[in-house]
């Protein structure tokens, strides 16, 4: 009797003492359920943030139906693999994803509850939890729940991430847990030590959970539908299929006839040439019309492979063929560089329309815990570097120059590797060396990184480093380096149209816009450049936001014809910018930017195009990323240029562009 007395009690005080560890952990440190329930509960839009003013007496009094969840609002409009994660312009991390021919790819807004690594192990002591110190006012009870009821689950990294905010449907699934080990302590026991005490007071507690519970094993059952029906229809067990496809209507109109910077014939645009006349001066026309209004498209297939599970190969396909109306108003060498939508262009070749072509091609492994390797012959450059909360070409600011720094980067797509080292919560590293690979230019001058005369280390090839640090999670700083080595490949001719040397420019001549020759239409040798780049973003509330960047770049031009002097091509480019996140809707996203994309400080004497009179061209962008459904947006866009081609007598160029995306 003694025996059985002192074991019933042992019953009852487990029992008690468990209830009270389950209540007392749950205010702060959340369980943490099956991690195929937690992505359905947030896909299905139940907030760990809701709450209910009125007072509940029981749990079972609330119905599952009582649950607000709302459909409309989008939680990602693009998937990782297709171009980088976008997710609420608030916690703004370093990020992801894709790029463009001059703009980044990919900004990444994490929250630590968005960012949740869903594979989770069972806990059996409290010390393998690294962010949970004995210090923390729940620490008992939650080492009770581990040590002596082993019903609760950690993150493969070794932390619990106790200050999550915990959602009914988590809690009930760690009450469930918990259930079935206090069952289970019963069960080893002798039936004639439980009383019916003990008895009623766990079949209470299972009835106040039991309408959470009710729902958790339906949802069970329809995952279980769910990933069976997957299984059976994925197209492939390591493969991974998304893709971007845009619809763009453009249009732009000058108020005067345009001076333009260029020799020869004017089209095709992306092969305007520059030309010095007889007494050295750049060769100038004019453009009298107006473009006509294009409709136009471009589409994005990204294949994302892994091996491993923490690998991941990616193949990006492309077509299109767009060719925004504003290129009409371009110098030489200044083609896509003011008042052209990022997206209302071709995939590869320009007049090469809708062929498809690789944009990109890369393998990315971890190192270690917090090192990221990534090495591939088509790297795109704007997948790591100067990415910015919202001017994100996806979501953002949507033109070439405000999309990122007009001075970076002289490798788009390049053949090389990356390292990216999160060094903590608040310094990221990213460095890489890539040699010159475009899928935009033609392979009989360019791509050098695979061709054999060149190489991937000689030229044209880029080193860069970018440190960021983030003091909070709504402030991000950026600074940039840049050194290049460029391969003089731009032709210049005469009024005669002959061909007097070769020069650099144009996109793979960054910090170069324009064309640099030696200063009297001949050739030069390879030229070597340093760009320094500040960018950052500041969610100063939860609706409004500021954001820029400023580059200097210095390109040295060293002539090849003997008792020729050299010197230096000298210019900045700026950028400031006001953001209103969920604008009208929640994952909307307003911007207005003002910037000067290329101002000549000094070295215009070797710009054979882009420098116009020594005006400075600047522009003024206002975009509005609208998602109608999670996956279909529109983006409106009007720009404003003035002084175009850096001629402070040109008159002003109005642009605007209409954009559907679609995300699947």
């Amino acid at each position: 009797m003694v025996k059985a007395a002192t074991t019933c009690d042992y019953l009852r005080s487990l029992a008690s003492n468990f209830w009270l560890g389950l209540l007392l952990s749950s205010a702060v440190m959340p369980f943490v359920p099956s991690p195929a329930i937690a992505s359905e509960v947030q896909q299905a839009g139940a907030s760990p943030e809701a709450s209910t003013t009125d007072e509940v007496t029981s749990v079972a009094d609330v119905t599952v139906n009582e649950v607000k969840i709302d459909t409309d609002i989008p939680e990602s409009l693009i998937s990782q693999s297709a171009l980088e994660e976008v997710t609420p312009a608030g916690n703004v991390a370093q990020p992801l994803p894709i790029d463009d021919v001059n703009s980044p790819t990919n900004f990444n807004l994490e929250s630590e509850e968005e960012n949740i690594d869903p594979a989770m192990e069972q806990v059996t002591n409290v010390s393998q939890l690294r962010d949970v110190q004995p210090t923390d006012w729940a620490y008992e009870a939650l080492r009770s729940l581990v040590e002596r009821y082993g019903c609760i689950a950690g993150y493969p990294d070794g932390t619990f991430r106790g200050n999550r905010a915990l959602s009914r449907y988590e809690f009930a699934a760690g009450v469930n847990a918990c259930l079935q080990q206090i069952e289970k302590l019963i069960a080893v026991s002798t039936a004639d030590f439980v009383t019916k005490e003990d008895l009623t007071t766990l079949q209470r507690l299972i009835s106040e959970f039991d309408t959470e519970l009710a729902t958790l094993r339906t949802r069970v059952d329809n995952l279980e539908g769910r990933t069976k029906f997957l299984e059976e229809n994925q197209f492939s067990t390591t493969t991974k299929l998304s893709g971007l496809a845009w619809f763009n209507v453009t249009g732009a109109s000058a108020s005067d006839d345009i001076t333009v910077e260029a020799a020869g014939s004017l089209t095709p645009l992306v092969l305007r040439s520059p030309g010095r006349d007889a007494n050295f001066r750049p060769i100038q026309q004019k453009i009298k019309d107006d473009p006509n209004i294009t409709l136009s498209n471009l589409v994005w297939l990204t294949l994302e492979t892994s091996f491993t599970g923490r690998d991941s190969l990616v193949t990006q396909l492309a077509a299109g063929n767009g060719d925004s109306p504003a290129n009409v108003f371009a110098s030489a060498g200044l083609y896509n560089t003011f008042g052209t939508p990022f997206l209302d262009q071709t995939a590869g070749l320009q007049g090469n329309n809708n062929d498809v072509i690789l944009r990109e091609l890369f393998y990315s492994f971890p190192l270690r815990e917090n090192i990221q390797v990534v090495v591939g012959p088509r790297i795109n450059w704007y997948r790591y570097f100067d990415n910015n909360a919202f001017s994100f070409f996806l979501t953002g600011a949507t033109s070439f120059n405000s999309n990122g720094s007009t001075l970076l980067n002289t490798i788009d797509r390049g053949a090389g590797a990356a390292v990216l080292w999160d060094i903590n919560r608040q310094f990221k590293l990213r460095v890489a060396y890539l040699g010159e690979s475009d899928e935009f230019l033609p392979s009989g001058i360019f791509n050098t990184a695979s061709d054999p005369r060149k190489g991937v280390f000689s030229p044209t090839n880029t080193a860069t480093a970018e440190l960021t640090f983030s003091p909070t999670d709504r402030i991000n700083l950026r600074l940039i380096y840049n050194y290049s080595n460029i391969d003089p490949s731009f032709p210049i001719f005469d009024q005669n149209g002959n061909i007097t040397g070769f020069g650099i420019g144009g996109a793979p001549g960054e910090p170069i816009y324009g064309v640099a020759d030696d200063g009297f239409g001949g050739s030069i040798n390879n030229a070597i450049a340093h760009t320094f780049g500040l960018n950052f973003d500041w969610l100063i509330t939860r609706g409004i936001g500021v954001f820029g960047r400023y580059s200097y770049g210095s390109t040295n031009i060293d002539p090849k014809t003997p008792g020729r002097g050299g010197g230096d091509v000298n210019a900045q480019s700026l950028q400031l910018g006001l953001a209103f996140p969920d604008l009208g809707r929640r994952g909307a996203l307003a911007t207005i930017s003002y910037l000067i994309p290329f101002s000549v400080l000094d070295g215009r004497r070797f710009l054979a195009a882009g420098g116009g009179d020594g005006g400075v061209q600047y522009e003024v962008e206002a975009a509005y990323f609208f998602p109608i459904t999670q996956n279909i947006a529109i983006v409106p866009a009007f720009y404003f240029i003035g002084n175009p081609n850096n001629f402070s007598d040109n008159p002003n160029i109005y642009v605007g562009n209409l954009r559907t995306q679609f995300s699947f």
